[in-house]
This record gives structure tokens, C-alpha cells and sequence, in this order.
């Protein structure tokens, strides 16, 4: 039986990640502390009125440095720690000191692309990809059959999947789609699969690109991992909960 391997929040999009034990979701929302905020890069056209497609913000797809940040978010106090291999650790509280995170990751931004300028965050809505509040469910066969088509060992976090899963086929999870799973004691709608972009290609602990992913995918017929999925019960998920596919 299928069970869950891997919680992960990512409490600012695209800046660090953050592993969970547990954590509770509710129907329509995104999972909480997952990508409350977002960096708007100069050339941005969002604000803080509605959600924004990920072209308006600094990005591993253009910024593979930022892949290998790692985040801390204590949501008490609503400040988040920030590591990297290679700047000094920072604390910081992303609604009134934004100037300071965009200051901080200008050494590892790329020359070329549109400068990070300012965080915004939309009330009651995680800034995920998708126009929809989603989750990211991920099968750990589908990642190692990359792996093994590679020939190489890959993490994980090259995905910044929400909630691994292992104990399915590689690439059982594309048949989900338009179906209801409960994981743990939380419903979910499947809604569609994951298409894949230049940031996996980046090893999450040095924020360099190293491993030809796309390439990879598109060879099984496809350039995608993992579904997006909408809670549609709200429940509780931990390490080791089960799956059941309606």
C-alpha cells in the first residue's frame, strides 16, 4: 500500500524549502505555509490584489541558485530563516522587510534577467503555479525512474513536491487525474499532472545546474512529475499515513 514519504512546505516561492511531520489542510486552500509569499522581479505586473502566474517572479527556472536555499518558518511569529551554501544565515519577516531578502540574494541572481524588486503576498492564497489553490502529490517510483534513465542520483527537492508517495508504480499517479484520493484523512481532487521546467535541472544543495531532467522526461514521452491536486475535505496528513484512490 501507498504511503506518504515526504511533507514539504516552501514558505517563500522559489526561496527554500522546509520538511514537515505532519500538517492539516483545508478544503480549498493551499497546504499552510506553502508559498505565502513571492519575490516580484522589476519587470513584475503583480501586486498583492490576486494570484500571478509564475513569470512575474524570481524563479529556479531562471535562477538555478536560488534551488539550493533552505527555509525555517515559524509561523507564531511570522519570520523565516533562510540558509544557503553560500551566503550567511537570515531571519527575516518577508511582509515589512522584503528589501532585505532582495538584497541578500542579489550575489546568486543571475546577470541578464529582470532584478528581483520587492515580496508580495495575496491574503488566504499561496502563490502555487497553478491558477487554482493546488497541492503537489509526487510518486518516489516516478523519481527514480528518472534516476535510473539517468543514471544518476537525484534529489528529491529537485521537485518541490508538497507530499511524496511511495509504494506505487512509476508513473501511476497520471491516471488520477479527475479522480478523488484521500491521503491520510484529507480528500483530494486530482486535477492535473505537473509539467516540468528549468529548475529541476539545478542540485538543490549547490544551485547548479547538473542534470539534464527535461531531457530525461521527455524521453518517457512527457516533461512531467507529479500531480496537482485541490483539497476538497479538510483532514490531517502525517509520515506514514495511507492512500486510497476512489
Amino acid at each position: 500500500m501507498a504511503k506518504v514519504s515526504g511533507l514539504w512546505r516552501h514558505p517563500i516561492k522559489s526561496h527554500g524549502r522546509e520538511a514537515l511531520n505532519s500538517v492539516a489542510l483545508e478544503a480549498g486552500k493551499t497546504m499552510p505555509g506553502d508559498r505565502v509569499w513571492a519575490v516580484a522581479h522589476e519587470a513584475s505586473k503583480a501586486d498583492a490584489s490576486a494570484w500571478s502566474p509564475c513569470a512575474n517572479f524570481s524563479i529556479g527556472a531562471k535562477a538555478p541558485g536560488l534551488m539550493a536555499i533552505n527555509a525555517r518558518y515559524d509561523e507564531a511569529a511570522g519570520r523565516v530563516t533562510l540558509t544557503h551554501p553560500e551566503l550567511a544565515e537570515l531571519t527575516l519577516d518577508p511582509d515589512t522587510e522584503g528589501d532585505r531578502l532582495v538584497a541578500w540574494t542579489r550575489p546568486i541572481m543571475p546577470e541578464g534577467r529582470a532584478a528581483s524588486a520587492r515580496v508580495i503576498r495575496v491574503p488566504g492564497r499561496g502563490m502555487t503555479d497553478t491558477d487554482y489553490p493546488s497541492v503537489s502529490i509526487g510518486n518516489l517510483a516516478s523519481h527514480r525512474a528518472v534516476e535510473e534513465a539517468m543514471g544518476q542520483s537525484l534529489s528529491e527537492k529537485r521537485w518541490r513536491i508538497n507530499v511524496w508517495l511511495d509504494g506505487l508504480e512509476p508513473w501511476e499517479e497520471f491516471g488520477w487525474a479527475g479522480r478523488e484520493i484521500q491521503i491520510g484523512s484529507v480528500r483530494f481532487l486530482v486535477r492535473e499532472r505537473v509539467r516540468r521546467c528549468m529548475a529541476t535541472t539545478a542540485n538543490p544543495e549547490t544551485g547548479l545546474r547538473d542534470a539534464e531532467t527535461l531531457k530525461t522526461l521527455n524521453g518517457f514521452g512527457h516533461q512531467d512529475l507529479g500531480m496537482y491536486a485541490e483539497v476538497i475535505g479538510t483532514g490531517e496528513i502525517a509520515l506514514g499515513d495511507s492512500v486510497v484512490v476512489s
